[in-house]
């Protein structure tokens, strides 16, 4: 067998699931990621059950980013014996036991004796790397493999791995780049991403790989112009958003809407008979109605040394996008259902941001089946919907015409709010994104192994890549 070579145990066949393993040579590997299979049919906390290949010989665990389809399998990992080191970048290392001390306790333990031991020996194998600088993972009989982390735009502390491997005798390296999850160009609070260098074997997410996202500009005043309808029909806007990225991001970006709102003052937005004329926008509630979301936002604050130029700008201008004055946190569960009732029989208008995204579970679903009758109200998507999802069903019905109803939790409930998918917020590259990743750097990817699609998507961006290098070197293009 020629290496470096790669296997692939999840992330090929879905936008879930990643997890590849880098073959240094017959006994040691890298594992890019660790991450749980999120479709329809999989559970939704972390995985328990062992995992699918052996652990002897991985000298390290690289963490692209914190998202459960990226991480959710390390508990069995660990549980499998790997003892090595868990290698992401340092808003990672913070982020990384939020997000798995959650997981852990929806679908492992909540005993706290179990849970603190477990958190130990996370924290202990966590080891945080700089961006844009080379550390070395393995050397040994001279076979020398490094890594080095580059932002990847897709939440805060996202990477790109970039690994080098050099093998005794030979003067040039391999150098085998993971995409990851690679994020929009307009996320209002994290850089840019930059193509890699060079890239022998790029192995490249294709989540969007089959379309083109609509700029920033466009979809905040789509949602500025959801918030106007929604507020005018006195209903309350629920987002189920993912709690770590989507959430902090949707906050940025509602915070500045009502900050100009409010300048306005009440009664210069409209008049006469506009329900909006006599409504004061600096009262209108923002709920997050997620523990796990607030604990990742007061992260992501801290964090704002990460944070790209004018989120930083905003914050010295005395505002806080993750902070504001309306945001309403709601922690306990009693509390959760009192808002739920209250919103309910209540005209008063409220945005919500509640877990999880897919609607499969979490409190947005209590939203959902309060809610869902009543034609005030309305649902917006603003990321991807896994097929056979509850949120994937409702995502469906937007548009439809007549009588539609939706299974919750073995209920039958009546779909008449109004229902709304507002693009441009995805987390991910869209096409053009995508192309120039693998394609705008000093050495273009002269392999591109495409991973974390389904199979239109990787088709689509299999097809832009031949059509963009057919009067260039050949590239070769594979999907395992």
């Amino acid at each position: 067998m020629e290496f470096p070579s790669l296997s692939h145990h999840g992330g090929t066949r879905s936008v879930t699931g990643s997890c590849h393993q880098l073959h240094l040579d017959s006994t040691v590997s890298l594992l890019i990621d660790c991450g749980l299979n999120q479709d329809a049919d999989a559970q939704s906390g972390v995985a328990s059950g062992p995992v699918s290949f052996e652990v002897g010989g991985i000298q390290a665990l690289v963490v692209t980013h914190v998202h459960l389809d990226h991480v959710g399998r390390i508990p069995a990992l660990l549980a499998a014996g790997y003892r090595g080191p868990i290698l992401c970048s340092e808003p990672s290392a913070k982020l990384l036991p939020l997000v798995l001390e959650d997981a852990y306790k929806l679908a492992i333990s909540s005993n706290p004796v179990e849970i603190d031991r477990y958190l130990a020996l996370l924290r202990k194998l966590i080891v945080a790397v700089p961006f844009e600088q080379w550390y070395t993972v393995t050397e040994r009989n001279g076979l020398v493999c490094s890594i080095r982390l580059q932002r990847a735009g897709h939440l805060l502390g996202s990477a790109y791995v970039e690994c080098d491997v050099r093998y005794p005798g030979v003067d040039d390296t391999s150098r085998v780049v993971f995409s990851g999850d690679l994020g929009a160009p307009c996320n209002p609070l994290l850089r840019a991403v930059k193509p890699p260098e060079r890239a022998d074997i790029l192995v490249l997410e294709s989540t969007y790989g089959d379309r083109m996202h609509t700029g920033r500009n466009a979809r905040r005043q789509h949602l500025e112009a959801a918030i106007d309808r929604a507020l005018a029909d006195r209903g309350t806007i629920l987002i189920p958003a993912f709690s770590l990225g989507r959430t902090q991001e949707l906050l940025y970006e509602i915070e500045d809407i009502l900050h100009g709102k409010s300048l306005l003052g009440p009664g210069e937005k409209g008049r006469g008979d506009d329900p909006l004329a006599t409504l004061d926008w600096s009262q209108v509630p923002v709920i997050l109605d997620s523990p796990l979301a607030q604990r990742i936002t007061t992260a992501y604050a801290e964090l704002h040394e990460y944070w790209n130029c004018e989120a930083k700008q905003r914050l010295q201008a005395g505002r806080h996008p993750l902070g504001f004055g309306q945001l309403v946190c709601i922690d306990t569960h009693a509390k959760h259902r009192q808002v739920v009732n209250y919103l309910k029989s209540t005209g008063r208008p409220a945005i919500v941001i509640a877990g999880n995204g897919m609607c499969s579970g979490g409190r947005i679903v209590n939203y959902l089946k309060a809610m869902l009758g009543d034609p005030r109200h309305e649902v917006m998507f603003v990321g991807y919907q896994a097929k056979g999802t509850p949120g994937a069903v409702i995502q469906a019905s937007e548009g439809a015409q007549g009588f539609v109803q939706i299974d919750l939790d073995g209920r039958m409930y009546d779909l008449n709010l109004k229902v709304m998918s507002l693009d441009g917020y995805s987390g991910h590259a869209d096409q053009a994104g995508l192309l120039s990743f693998a394609l705008e750097g000093e050495q273009p990817a002269r392999e591109v192994i495409l991973v974390h699609g389904e199979a239109r998507a990787k088709a689509a961006l299999a097809a832009a890549l031949r059509e963009a290098t057919k009067s260039s070197a050949a590239i070769n293009i594979s999907c395992p």
